[in-house]
């Protein structure tokens, strides 16, 4: 095992975290559709747009895992 992989428990951890950001993502992006106030689209846009760097940032960590190498 090199110093760059995860372990085996901190790839559990990263995959549950992408879980539960992608969840996340989603929920805000389907509410925008049903909600009418503008102020709160504007801030579920927002927070969706930051799951999506969350989300690319957790996969490069997730493909540094022992189980794909």
């Amino acid at each position: 095992m090199d110093a760059e992989s995860l372990a085996l428990h901190e790839t559990m951890e990263t995959h549950e975290i992408l879980n539960f950001k992608t969840v996340c993502l989603l929920r805000s992006k389907l509410m925008q559709g049903i909600c009418f106030d503008n102020e709160l689209k504007a801030l579920m846009e927002k927070d969706v747009q930051q799951s999506f760097k969350d989300i690319n940032e957790l996969i490069g960590f997730y493909k540094q895992s022992q189980l794909l190498q």
